[in-house]
């Protein structure tokens, strides 16, 4: 999908209000309850977006999110997030349809995109699930964005 100019601007105004907002900010749920305010009021196609919290080995537990309820704890073994968690790797999932261990927590989601927030030290400390409610809506904007912003959470607050 081809983005206009104006699409890509908000992209990157985005990125920096994010920054902006969480420059002076040391708390880390201050920080993932910002990143998915922002995330979810900008994008449309944003239809669940929210944080699951490393809390012990093996398993994720909901943090910050905005959309309809998550399911409150999943283990490394289940699901995308569980798979993104486990191998540290950004899930991208074109149509949740097709993917045997996705965990449907909305009916109406169809695609989803994971992405590991990683310390320095290579700790998985949480993963940012965004779902939507459109087949393959994610764009490589998005997942440019996600990466960047999950990046930069892993160093600021490891």
């Amino acid at each position: 999908m081809k983005l206009k100019k104006s699409d890509i601007e908000k992209y990157e105004n985005v990125e920096q209000v994010i920054y902006s907002l969480l420059e002076d900010e040391d708390d880390w749920i201050s920080a993932m309850a910002t990143v998915v305010s922002e995330l979810h009021n900008n994008f449309s196609h944003f239809n669940w977006t929210g944080f699951y919290r490393v809390v012990s080995p093996g398993l994720l537990k909901i943090g910050p999110y905005q959309g309809t309820h998550g399911c409150i704890t999943i283990p490394f073994t289940n699901g995308v997030c569980g798979s993104a968690a486990l191998t540290g790797e950004t899930q991208l999932v074109p149509d949740v349809r097709t993917r045997k261990d996705h965990i449907a927590c909305s009916t109406t989601t169809l695609s989803e995109i994971v992405v590991p927030v990683i310390s320095p030290n290579g700790d998985v400390l949480a993963v940012l699930d965004v779902d939507s409610d459109k087949l393959d809506a994610f764009t490589e904007y998005d997942i440019n964005l996600l990466k960047t912003l999950c990046d930069y959470l892993g160093k600021k607050y490891s």
